[in-house]
């Protein structure tokens, strides 16, 4: 096999256990590709940010503002139910489902507190308990219920949870 002054070795053997190292040019059809891909990374920044105007936290905002629009925040006080046993009875359902991995099945506790002494850290009304249930304590772990359940029931929970209580 006769070499070519395009077949050139480098002479790296000794540095890259005995691999040989040809100097030939990349295929033009490669070169091709590397610089198409250049200019069109060149002229879509310039049309995104210069010409469109557009940018990643602008397209956030307006999707942010779009899904607010959408399904917008419940207020918690929209919906009040009356502690009526119905009221309770699926609020009972509802806080198996979700409550209990906190508060445990009979509302003594866990990780989260008591719902059945006499201490209320957030206070004791249907519209306390509600609120609390709806916002959270984010600082002590419990999450914000109302986006998940909805304003019916958070309220049927705080029912059940008022019955329950001596």
């Amino acid at each position: 096999m006769s070499r070519t002054p395009r077949d050139t070795i480098l002479g790296h053997a000794d540095e890259a256990d005995g691999i040989e190292e040809y100097d030939n040019p990349l295929p033009t059809w490669w070169l091709g590709i590397l610089w198409f891909t250049v200019a069109y990374a060149v002229v879509y920044t310039a049309h995104y940010h210069l010409v469109a105007e557009r940018s990643q936290a602008g397209e956030y905002d307006a999707e942010m503002a779009a899904a607010e629009q959408r399904w917008p925040t419940p207020d918690p006080t929209e919906v009040v139910v009356a502690a009526t046993p119905e009221a309770a009875d699926a609020g009972a359902e509802i806080y198996k489902v979700n409550c209990v991995p906190c508060h445990g099945p009979d509302l003594s506790g866990g990780i989260g507190p008591s719902l059945v002494d006499a201490e209320w850290i957030h206070g004791e009304s249907l519209e306390d308990i509600t609120r609390t249930i709806s916002a959270g304590v984010p600082e002590k772990g419990m999450i914000s219920w109302a986006p998940i359940l909805g304003p019916e029931k958070v309220a049927q929970v705080a029912a059940y949870v008022k019955a329950q209580t001596p």
